[in-house]
């Protein structure tokens, strides 16, 4: 017998039921929609970076892969590629017992996505996850695409995001993480 999928109404419903899942899910008008595995060469792009930041920053404060973010809108999730946490988060996923960051918690520092190929992977990361990640107050946003080689860094504003592509030898600069020291093409390699 198959059994139906409850109808979900909040990220809170969506963590009970997804706690011992096997596959990663966005909760997306009440329905769990499964998201395809990560390439390998994606996953190692975001590797690379958690292996930098480990040099920066608390090693406790980075998320490659897994991390549910609660999102305003639809999907009502997200699963960075790479999170930047605050000091805070660590202590308060404990508590929560879930590699989560709820709407009531201060949004991450810095949330990475490394585009996958395909018009459809390509608009979600450059259009409906900047929205999401702008809209929860996300700080900064890097984009990496190794399909056209480069890599966008997005900024919050007043005004919104703040844009600056970096490609090939160019120095990728981050007002939040200053002493970041790697190029575009470090960046983008596997």
């Amino acid at each position: 017998m198959v059994q139906a999928q409850p109808y979900l109404k909040t990220f809170e419903d969506f963590l009970a039921y997804t706690e011992a899942a096997d596959a990663y899910y966005e909760l997306t008008n009440g329905d769990l929609i499964e998201m395809p595995p990560e390439s390998y060469e994606n996953i190692r792009r975001a590797l690379n970076l958690y292996e930098i930041f480990k040099v920066l920053i608390d090693a406790q404060q980075i998320c490659p892969q897994g991390l549910a973010l609660a999102m305003p809108g639809q999907p009502k999730n997200r699963y960075p590629g790479l999170t930047v946490l605050r000091p805070e988060h660590p202590e308060q996923m404990q508590v929560l017992g879930q590699a989560a960051i709820t709407l009531d918690m201060e949004p991450p520092l810095l949330v990475v996505e490394v585009v996958s190929p395909g018009p459809e992977n390509r608009r979600r990361d450059y259009v409906d996850k900047r929205n999401q990640y702008e809209w929860r107050g996300v700080p900064e946003y890097w984009i990496l695409d190794p399909v056209v080689e480069q890599v966008t860094v997005l900024v919050l504003t007043e005004d919104g995001y703040a844009e600056t592509v970096f490609s090939g030898e160019e120095m990728v600069k981050s007002p939040t993480f200053v002493s970041w020291s790697l190029t575009a093409a470090a960046m983008l390699a596997t």
